[in-house]
């Protein structure tokens, strides 16, 4: 009948489940296990420092009444969020950051982009030489490369303005209008190798079969970069567009020591000059913290739309 119990059949499957559920709970464990580490040094170098800066942020340092003892912390609210709003270098430092990025991102993706399938090539010679030769910089830590390049860039030391002066061109690395393009080369020989190397492993990933059968309906090489390789290899592409915005919200250690030389970049050329400007010279902690606060949203903000627009223009491939 169709009633008809079977009592045979689920004492079986219990004894089937049993040993799959205790593997289950052993994986779990040792999964567990192995990301403990994980958590615990992001937990540490993460979420407690932007739990702290946060705290900082709502409070700020006012005189007692009388003046004596000092200042003290006041809670303050969202008063630090709207006093750096309010700040017009606050507001500057993006215009700057808006002039670099037109400038920086252009030609920081076009220029990978075009080595990385120079590279790829198969006109290119000693790829292995010039792979290296390109990723140097990269591994040179930006305070050196920083130190460098203003020496590049200073009258009287540089061999390059000694060279470009007696050549009849007078360029000033250091003026209003020159800092800019200056901080934008120094960022640019920094990161372009690394670029380039993420773009040439995509390009190495590339299916040789779809090139070869392109090449034989008689694609060129300009044929097969612009409507072969690159569609396909776009994920990188919006993968270091992605990390290029971030890092130009970054921007700090080139800018600083182009300030400390009698160039025009002031202590609050960037959004993170000014938060450094805030704590360490004004000590006023709690608009510094606001200040980081508000660059790391930004930051959030416009890397949320970069994934969407990658996200869409994958779906629509």
């Amino acid at each position: 009948m169709s009633g008809t119990a079977h009592p045979g059949r689920s004492s079986g499957d219990a004894a089937v489940r049993a040993p799959r559920r205790r593997a289950a709970n052993r994986t779990g464990m040792a999964a567990g296990l192995l990301l403990t580490p994980f958590f615990a040094l992001f937990t540490v170098a993460m979420l407690i420092p932007i739990g702290y800066a946060i705290w900082l942020s709502l409070f700020t340092q006012k005189l007692s009444g009388l003046g004596f003892g000092g200042p003290r912390d006041v809670f303050d609210g969202l008063g630090n969020y709207a006093d750096t709003l309010g700040d017009a270098a606050f507001r500057h430092g993006f215009r700057v950051l808006g002039g670099y990025v037109l400038f920086y991102i252009p030609i920081m993706v076009g220029g990978a982009l075009a080595l990385a399938l120079l590279l790829d090539t198969a006109l290119a010679r000693a790829r292995r030489f010039f792979q290296l030769a390109l990723f140097l910089p990269h591994a040179i830590p930006g305070l050196i490369a920083a130190l460098i390049w203003v020496y590049l860039y200073t009258p009287g030391l540089s061999p390059v303005v000694g060279a470009l002066h007696s050549g009849g061109i007078g360029l000033d690395f250091f003026s209003s209008n020159g800092a800019l393009p200056s901080v934008v080369n120094i960022a640019v020989w920094e990161w372009l190798g690394y670029n380039v190397v993420i773009f040439y492993a995509s390009l190495q990933a590339v299916d040789r079969s779809l090139l070869e059968a392109a090449a034989v309906d008689g694609a060129g090489n300009w044929r097969l970069a612009l409507s072969i390789k690159l569609p396909l290899i776009r994920s990188s592409v919006f993968l270091v567009l992605l990390f290029t915005v971030i890092g130009s919200l970054q921007l700090f250690t080139e800018p600083l020591l182009l300030s400390n030389s009698g160039s025009a970049i002031t202590s609050a050329w960037t959004p993170n000059m000014y938060a450094y400007s805030e704590a360490f010279q004004l000590n006023d902690y709690g608009r510094a913290a606001a200040a980081s606060i508000l660059i790391a949203l930004i930051a959030a903000v416009l890397s949320f739309g970069v994934t969407r627009i990658a996200n869409r223009k994958g779906a629509r491939a």
